[in-house]
């Protein structure tokens, strides 16, 4: 079987990632330490900082180290203030983007708009965005713009890890559900996703299969998977070469590779090699 491989423009780790793991190691070095929740949202992550001694609870009452360190997904005020108050040593590790949309979000309020987060409800980040703030709306769709309640003044921002394109068609629904109102947005998605959005459309115009690698939690992940399946008839998403199936190829395939925001470079490696095994030998996937 043969065929060509190409790969995204723009891919894998972000900086809010990379720091975020660089700083729960440094914090590791000097003691033991918790993360609270997945500091981003990968399985290999996951194990890598396990294997360094690093323990991950999801829920503070069953953190056992004084030390706490917050996600890349950030954490809102009220979080930290309950952490501090039980007794916890407590570090943010919130992408500085993320923080972005938080002091966004906080400015817009101050200056007497309704807030409104585009994002999807229940994720991480967006609980992180809407804790300080219990009135505020979050929509993903038009039916969800359509449930809100009417205000003079709306602000809105998105979780950084929206398509731009689904944001701006959200806020224009919101508009014209309001028309009298007024609807101030301030776009916090970030660059990196952005970039990485626009790759992988690239790619997936370019590619008759897509492999997106990323945990099967992860948002951002999700949503480049959808990018891709607008312009490529089969795209499969992956978290390691393990899942790869054989049926997936066909020889003269140009196969396109792209990964999320939380996608350690290893795992992207051992993606390719196992598809360019496959190439070479059949079938030679390690499972």
């Amino acid at each position: 079987m043969r065929f060509e491989i190409i790969k995204a423009r723009h891919m894998g780790l972000c900086f809010g990632v990379r720091d975020a793991l660089a700083l729960a190691e440094k914090e590791a070095d000097q003691g033991p330490l918790t993360i609270l929740g997945e500091l981003a949202h990968n399985p290999a992550i996951n194990r890598s900082l396990e294997e360094k001694g690093i323990q991950i609870e999801r829920d503070l009452s069953q953190v056992r180290t004084k030390r706490v360190l917050g996600t890349a997904h950030g954490l809102s005020d009220k979080a930290i203030d309950v952490a501090r108050n039980q007794g916890f040593e407590i570090k943010d590790g919130a992408c500085p983007l993320v923080k972005h949309a938080h002091s966004t979000l906080r400015k817009l309020v101050a200056a007497g708009y309704h807030p409104v987060v585009i994002g999807k409800r229940g994720h991480v980040e967006v609980r992180g965005l809407t804790e300080d703030f219990p009135g505020a709306e979050v929509a993903l769709n038009e039916e969800e713009i359509g449930q809100i309640a009417p205000r003079e003044r709306f602000g809105v921002i998105a979780q950084t890890t929206q398509p731009i394109g689904r944001v701006r068609e959200l806020v224009a629904a919101l508009q014209r559900r309001f028309p009298q109102a007024e609807v101030r947005f301030v776009d916090t998605v970030c660059q990196p996703t952005k970039l990485r959005q626009q790759a992988a459309v690239e790619l997936a115009q370019q590619a008759s299969v897509v492999i997106v690698i990323g945990g099967k939690n992860s948002n951002n992940t999700r949503e480049l998977a959808r990018s891709c399946a607008v312009h490529c008839e089969r795209v499969h998403q992956i978290q390691d070469a393990g899942e790869l199936e054989e049926s997936w190829f066909v020889d003269g395939d140009v196969v396109g590779i792209t990964a999320g925001t939380s996608t350690p470079d290893e795992v992207i490696t051992r993606v390719e090699a196992a598809i360019l095994a496959m190439q070479m030998e059949g079938v030679a996937f390690d499972r």
